[in-house]
């Protein structure tokens, strides 16, 4: 039955790429997987294999990856995507040797790829499930870990309909998961090879603070403002919540970064914004140096570029992470890092750092009125705002070390 959908989602596949250019990339990416592994694939070397969905899941995989290289240099690193929103991204990571798409989860070309690869070791990071690829692993030997997973009573593996499915979880060596809950749902149904190491991400945001790039767009703009407001990766319905609390209290200085940056969400931003100073930033970067400091003279900042957010939120007293209203947050670590509080939407329930994040710096809302009635707070007592903002920062580090609780128990 699943190389039955398997193959059909193939077909799928290949019909939708004629329509979707980001599914098309995918279905080229996947078939060109094996030029690019014949070509780069040293017979003699000893290949780690490390497999992400997407980027989320390559961040958390990511300090592995660098440790082990770092400690382990006999090694080579392949690094496999799902998602052309992953591999697109970090094609030209430098810390892996090889980095193609993994193709799809047939028998043909999980035999074909893993008889190429010949890898001594796997790791799959947090959902990556491909029965053919770890029945194959296992049949070979191939110790096989899964890294920062985390489980739900919900999912198939636990219902009597996913039993036979579920039988795919035994073809891990271990499982390095995040919390209690999922060691014990995978001791209901056999599985004990597994260890609480926590999230591998949380020692990802403390690299991320420890490399954060000095801005100075973002350093003109909040000098000598009394409080500043970083909105990072907001959506339409977080945007309506947050610029209409700040359009009534213009006090502060306030940064967006849009998810999504297309014309048309920008243009709404701005409409919303009734007729504050607003600069984007792009349009700052053409200032030459000597008018650079004209950026303090505006009241918003709207980020419209990749790759600044997470340096971005050092600027900030205050900040407020979208997708909590639709899909679901973003990466509310990386915020927390700065000792800041951090606001989110109410789709939180399968983020365990947003769970942690109540109790220390975070703050759930779920309406206008709940956003404003907290920084109203915020305003009026500034050794709460601090304290709050110091008890996110400390459960950030509190939750550190997972990378070396994982490498420390694997055979290497």
């Amino acid at each position: 039955m699943y190389n039955l959908v398997i193959y059909l989602y193939l077909l799928g596949v290949a019909i939708y790429s004629r329509f979707n250019e980001k599914v098309r990339k995918m279905w080229r990416g996947e078939r060109e997987a094996f030029k690019i592994l014949r070509e780069k694939v040293d017979p003699n070397a000893k290949y780690v294999w490390f497999h992400a969905a997407s980027l989320g899941e390559f961040e958390q995989g990511r300090p592995l990856m660098e440790q082990l290289r770092k400690d382990h240099p006999e090694y080579k690193i392949l690094l496999t995507f799902f998602s052309p929103s992953g591999y697109e991204v970090r094609k030209n990571y430098e810390g892996a040797d090889i980095i193609t798409y993994l193709p799809l989860d047939t028998i043909t070309n999980a035999r074909r790829f893993l008889r190429t690869v010949r890898p001594v070791m796997a790791f799959f990071i947090k959902y990556e499930f491909w029965y053919n690829y770890l029945h194959i692993l296992k049949h070979r030997g191939v110790p096989v870990y899964s890294v920062s997973s985390i489980f739900r009573p919900e999912q198939v593996f636990f219902k009597w309909y996913g039993r036979q499915y579920g039988r795919v979880l035994n073809c891990f060596t271990h499982f390095f998961v995040q919390n209690e809950i999922s060691k014990e749902l995978l001791a209901k149904i056999g599985i004990t090879d597994t260890t609480v190491v926590g999230d591998t991400r949380f020692d990802r945001v403390l690299q991320i603070k420890e490399a954060a790039k000095q801005l100075p767009i973002v350093e003109s703009f909040v000098k000598d403002a009394p409080q500043v407001f970083v909105a990072g990766s907001s959506w339409p319905p977080d945007e309506e919540i947050f610029i209409k609390y700040f359009n009534e209290h213009k006090n502060w200085k306030l940064i967006i970064a849009p998810h999504v940056i297309g014309e048309d969400h920008l243009k709404q931003i701005e409409k919303l914004l009734e007729g504050r100073k607003v600069i984007r930033y792009t349009e700052a970067e053409k200032m030459v140096n000597g008018q650079l400091s004209m950026v303090n003279d505006y009241e918003v900042l709207i980020i419209n570029c990749f790759g600044l957010l997470s340096s971005i939120y050092h600027y900030g007293n205050v900040a407020y992470v979208g997708g909590g209203f639709g899909v679901g947050i973003h990466n509310l670590l990386e915020a927390a890092v700065w000792d800041v509080p951090v606001f989110f939407g109410p789709n939180n329930q399968k983020f365990q750092e947003a769970q942690g994040l109540k109790t220390s710096g975070g703050f759930e809302i779920s309406s206008y009125e709940d956003f404003a009635a907290q920084m109203d707070r915020f305003a009026a007592d500034a050794a709460y705002l601090q304290e709050q903002g110091q008890k996110a920062g400390h459960f950030v580090k509190g939750q550190s070390g997972a990378t070396q609780k994982v490498l420390s128990s694997v055979a290497l």
